[in-house]
């Protein structure tokens, strides 16, 4: 590679250019990828690191500088932070995980019967709900998100979040207070 391309690259990602950005993840796309992988063992773990490598650099492009190292250096050191990231994501998974399954294990099974039943109440009653007051209430409750993470998430203000969850769960236990009193 002619240093003095890589040079105009630099400078043209570190402009905005889109085409550059390009360029480079077919040069250090291979790169990045095989360092990803090395670091977290998995194609598909690897190939999300590789997009969040180049994600990040092209957010942050502007603290990008040529007399600190090269392109491809800087790179390495954003796959490296990005790869530990998506090692602890995965703990914090695994972690997750094993107490679910601990926590259910230890249910007896007619506490389970009563969960599965429950739950499949709280199902219905969410599928009665208006389109974007049960995204929200899911995205609270099964996926575990916060207001302003549920906001980022659908584009709506904080404020409008925080509505729908307080109507959802006004209209949900309505709902639940009807169906109890015909048990």
């Amino acid at each position: 590679m002619d240093p003095d391309d890589d040079a105009r690259v630099a400078a043209l990602f570190v402009a905005g250019e889109q085409a550059a950005l390009r360029v480079m993840y077919d040069r250090y796309g291979p790169l990045v990828f095989r360092i990803a992988l090395a670091i977290v063992g998995s194609v598909p773990d690897a190939e999300d690191v590789t997009q969040d490598t180049f994600v990040s650099a092209w957010r942050g492009r502007s603290t990008f500088d040529p007399e600190a190292g090269s392109l491809p250096a800087w790179l390495v050191g954003i796959v490296r932070r990005r790869s530990v990231d998506q090692l602890r994501d995965i703990g914090r998974q695994r972690r997750a995980w094993t107490s679910v399954a601990q926590h259910f294990a230890a249910m007896d099974s007619s506490a389970s019967v009563d969960n599965v039943v429950e739950r499949t109440l709280v199902s219905d009653e969410l599928a009665r709900l208006p389109e974007t007051q049960r995204r929200v209430l899911e995205l609270a409750f099964y996926d575990g998100l916060t207001h302003t993470q549920i906001a980022a998430a659908t584009g709506m203000p904080v404020g409008t979040v925080k509505s729908h969850v307080r109507r959802g769960l006004i209209r949900l236990r309505r709902r639940w207070e009807q169906d109890s009193a015909f048990a």
